[in-house]
């Protein structure tokens, strides 16, 4: 607690600090300076999600099984489902938002303290959910996301990026689903806890929506020379709307056809424009692969989410098809990639980042199958696929910690 002096200067901070204007091509006209893990956004926050991802998810087994007397901050489950949402892909998503900024907009994106302070706040927030009072959990846990809402909207509007700040948007709401979730365990609002972080893990896979269209098809061209795709503007926004459409449906309708159908026709969509990026040209690309592989999860789940409505399927099926398979494919996809890129190292995937896109994807089958398969296979499954999971960002960490402590291969700042 002796940290939040610093943590509520951030605002001030975010108005008196300098940001320096860059090239379109993001190169400083300084040489760099500072800790290199605290240069550019992706750096602390991919370490730190991969370390949640890997940590946390063996520790939730052993707590589940009861091979583990633990007790969090709040109840074991929300606890786990709340920090792979708020803990793990919330860590990613900032990242890449604090890196990417930088480049859509030629401005420069927290660094040095204030960008450690960013980090301090997520991780403190972490350490209170171990245990201890759920208030301090709460309080320190709603703290960074609108921090990092108002940066990255300040960022786009002063640059009249216009066209990313529907991202903004989600993340303020991203903020407000993780605000309800304390609420609710606290007894403050009358709603379940665990409906506010559906809409959380909803709110996410828009997120993974429209950053898949802009980046899936661009390195899928990128990485085929002369392949040229087009996207349909009727498909796109078909497959957004319908997607956003039938999420909501999910969290605040009740059970029955009309969210199915919905959910169906997202499903569909989404697979359709799946079809348009050929995935089929990325065969044997692994750092392209996963990336269509984790998109193609999202259309699963909806049909997954479909069956749920009609009481077909458990609920929990379609959410960790979304958790695991969509959300774990398309990080470790762009993790990968993107650390890779601004650190100036190809982007050509090692056998053992090869070996964690499989591994996650193992982690993602095991888990849906577990709920599908009889009873006695239940526990086993659920340890193959924990143990695939951590496995897989143990490896993102060995190799890539070492890099994102470092100064680019290239001399560049960031």
């Amino acid at each position: 607690m002796q940290a939040l002096p610093g943590f509520v200067s951030i605002y001030t901070t975010m108005k008196s600090v300098s940001l320096p204007i860059l090239s379109k091509a993001g190169a400083a006209a300084e040489p760099p300076k500072g800790w290199p893990l605290l240069r550019l956004g992706f750096r602390p926050f991919y370490i730190g999600g991969a370390l949640v991802a890997a940590l946390l998810v063996p520790l939730w087994l052993a707590i589940f099984l009861g091979a583990l007397p633990f007790s969090p901050a709040v109840p074991a489950l929300l606890w786990h489902a709340h920090e792979m949402l708020f803990g793990f892909a919330a860590a990613i998503i900032i990242g890449f938002l604090m890196t990417a900024g930088k480049n859509w907009t030629g401005l420069a994106t927290p660094r040095g303290p204030v960008l450690g302070a960013l980090a301090l706040l997520w991780l403190a927030a972490r350490l209170a959910g171990l245990g201890g009072s759920g208030q301090v959990y709460a309080l320190l846990d709603v703290a960074l996301l609108p921090l990092v809402a108002i940066i990255f909207a300040r960022l786009l509007w002063r640059a009249k990026n216009y066209r990313n700040l529907p991202l903004a948007f989600i993340l303020m709401l991203l903020a407000a689903s993780n605000m309800v979730f304390h609420l609710a365990v606290a007894g403050l609002l009358n709603i379940s806890a665990m409906t506010a972080l559906h809409a959380g893990l909803a709110l996410i896979t828009m997120i993974e929506s429209v950053m898949a269209g802009r980046v899936i098809p661009a390195f899928t061209m990128a990485a085929n020379p002369g392949l040229k795709l087009v996207a349909s503007s009727a498909v796109e926004r078909s497959a957004l709307g319908l997607t956003a459409l039938a999420l909501l449906c999910w969290i605040f309708l009740p059970t029955g056809w009309l969210g199915a159908l919905v959910l169906v026709a997202a499903a569909l969509a989404n697979a359709l424009r799946l079809l348009g990026w050929r995935s089929g040209r990325t065969l044997g690309q692994s750092i392209l692969w996963i990336l269509h592989a984790g998109y193609a999860w999202i259309a699963l789940a909806l049909l997954l989410l479909a069956a749920a409505q009609v009481e077909l399927l458990p609920v929990s099926v379609g959410v960790h098809a979304l958790g695991v398979g969509a959300t774990g494919g398309l990080i470790i996809g762009m993790v990968t990639r993107t650390a890779r890129g601004h650190t100036g190292r190809p982007l050509l995937l090692s056998g053992a980042e090869v070996l964690a896109c499989w591994l996650v994807m193992t982690a993602a089958a095991s888990r849906v199958l577990a709920s599908l398969v009889a009873p006695q296979f239940y526990a086993t499954l659920l340890i193959l696929a924990a143990l695939a999971w951590s496995l897989a960002f143990l490896i993102y960490l060995w190799k890539f910690t070492p890099w994102l402590l470092q100064t680019r291969l290239d001399g560049k700042d960031g």
